[in-house]
């Protein structure tokens, strides 16, 4: 009977132990950790403490109560907003395209090209000015041609063009040619005029569509072009046997 309570003493006791031991294996076990893993936790704290300290330099206090402090206001915000989209002003290709063929010169205004408009205008007085000046004279030359070419003796506004007391008679076949010729002459040019007024026209349409659709267009500011030897080497087939053959010559490249 003794034996047997001793043998369940020890046996509680040996139980014990060994429930004692794995806990303190489990808990070394939880709180171990290798030197490598050590060593990350170290510098990742040292970095996020450099990182707050940083933070913590570079934070500025805004008394949003200091006189130098202004509040913008909703005006002022959309006069900001206004000059941004001013110097970012884009225009619309096909509306400056229309505007060019309805009024000559207002795909110019509306693309923000000013400085086109006098040339526009200019080339339009021109083309007006020369049309007027050759319109003009052909109706007169006409008219004297048509005076010296009949027999009425009422008709001779011809004379107009020739000096006081000038012998027609005599040169009566050189004048009608003469006559006939500056009539020629002058229609040619009244029509070149109209062409050269369509032309202005039609000019001023491409400018203002052209401009528009290349507002957007990024142009590089290396804009160069470069002429360098180079060999270029070629395979030519010389009796079903592949031969290597280098040619020489220039290489030009264009950065734009």
């Amino acid at each position: 009977m003794k034996r047997l309570l001793i043998y369940m003493v020890l046996l509680f006791v040996c139980v014990g132990i060994s429930a004692h031991t794995t806990d303190s294996i489990v808990t070394k076990t939880a709180v171990t950790t290798s030197p490598a893993q050590y060593a990350d936790s170290v510098n990742n704290t040292q970095i996020s403490d450099s990182v707050s300290a940083i933070d913590q330099e570079n934070v500025v206090d805004i008394d949003t109560t200091s006189s130098d402090v202004r509040i913008l206001t909703a005006s002022e915000i959309a006069e900001a907003a206004t000059a941004i989209n001013t110097k970012q002003w884009i225009p619309n290709p096909k509306r400056a395209l229309w505007l060019a063929i309805v009024l000559p010169g207002a795909g110019q205004i509306y693309n923000r090209k000013y400085w086109k408009l006098p040339i526009i205008y200019g080339g339009f007085i021109g083309c007006a000015y020369a049309l007027m000046w050759n319109g003009t004279m052909y109706r007169d030359y006409s008219q004297a041609y048509q005076d010296i070419m009949d027999n009425d003796s009422n008709t001779k506004s011809y004379k107009n063009f020739l000096p006081v007391g000038y012998d027609v008679d005599s040169h009566l076949e050189y004048l009608q040619t003469l006559f006939g010729r500056k009539k020629n002459y002058f229609r040619r040019y009244r029509d070149l005029s109209i062409i050269a007024m369509i032309g202005v026209y039609l000019l001023s349409i491409v400018d203002a569509y052209v401009d528009a659709e290349l507002s957007s267009f990024d142009i590089s500011r290396d804009l160069t072009m470069k002429v360098r030897p180079t060999i270029f080497n070629e395979r030519h087939s010389v009796r079903g046997s592949g031969m290597n053959v280098n040619r020489y010559g220039l290489q030009c490249s264009l950065n734009f």
